[in-house]
C-alpha cells in the first residue's frame, strides 16, 4: 500500500511545530521588551512647557528646595505645580522684563493659572500618593532623578509597575523608614 505523505513530512511537521512555538516565543518577548522601550515608557522625552524653566538654575544655583514649588507634595497625593503668584513673588524684582517670563507675567495679572503640562503622567487607572513617600524619607530624585542638573525637566524613571514594585521590594529588605508592603492592589490601582 502506498503511504499517504512522503516521509520527509515525518521529519518536517514536528520541525515545522517547533519552529511555531519558538516564533510565537519570540513575539511574546519581543512585546514584553518593547513596552519597557522609552518608546513606551516616555523615559527621556521632554515635554513642553509654557514657560522655559531651567531646574538647574532654580535648584542648584539658587538653592530652591523641590517642594517650594510643588508644595503640596508633603501633605497631599499630588506635588502641585508652581502658580504664577509665586513666580512672581521673585520675578517682580528680577528678570521682571524677560522675554521668557511673559507667560508668567500674563497668567499672575489676569488671574490665570500657568497651564504646565505633566513630565510624570501616570496611567488614569494608578494611583500615586507623594505626601506618602516624602513623609517616609524617600527622596524626590528616587522617582525624578537629578532634576538639578536638568535643563528641562524629562522622566528618567519608567514608573512601570515593576520599577514601583522593585522600589518597594528594595525597601523592605534593606529596612528603611520607605513605605511597606503593599497590602491590596487597591493601594495603587484605582
Amino acid at each position: 500500500m502506498a503511504e499517504l505523505f512522503p516521509r520527509w513530512c515525518s521529519t518536517a511537521i514536528p520541525l515545522i511545530a517547533i519552529a511555531g512555538v519558538c516564533l510565537a516565543g519570540l513575539v511574546v518577548v519581543g512585546l514584553i521588551g518593547y513596552v519597557r522601550t522609552p518608546y513606551v515608557t516616555e523615559k527621556f522625552v521632554v515635554v513642553e512647557q509654557p514657560v522655559m524653566f531651567d531646574h538647574r538654575h532654580h535648584v542648584r544655583d539658587d538653592g530652591i528646595d523641590c517642594e517650594y514649588c510643588h508644595a503640596t507634595a508633603r501633605f497631599s497625593p499630588t506635588a502641585g505645580m508652581p502658580s504664577a503668584r509665586l513666580c512672581m513673588g521673585c520675578h517682580a524684582q528680577i528678570w521682571n522684563n524677560s522675554p521668557l517670563l511673559i507667560e508668567v507675567r500674563r497668567a499672575y495679572f489676569f488671574d490665570q493659572p500657568i497651564r504646565w503640562q505633566r513630565v510624570h503622567d501616570l496611567p488614569d487607572f494608578v494611583f500615586f500618593n507623594h505626601s506618602v513617600h516624602v513623609e517616609n524619607g524617600v527622596a524626590c530624585s528616587a522617582c525624578h532623578g537629578s532634576v538639578e542638573n536638568m535643563a528641562l525637566a524629562a522622566q528618567v524613571s519608567p514608573l512601570t509597575m515593576g520599577w514601583c514594585l522593585d522600589c518597594h521590594r528594595q525597601s523592605i529588605e534593606a529596612a528603611v523608614p520607605r513605605p511597606t508592603r503593599l497590602t491590596t492592589c487597591s493601594a495603587c490601582h484605582r
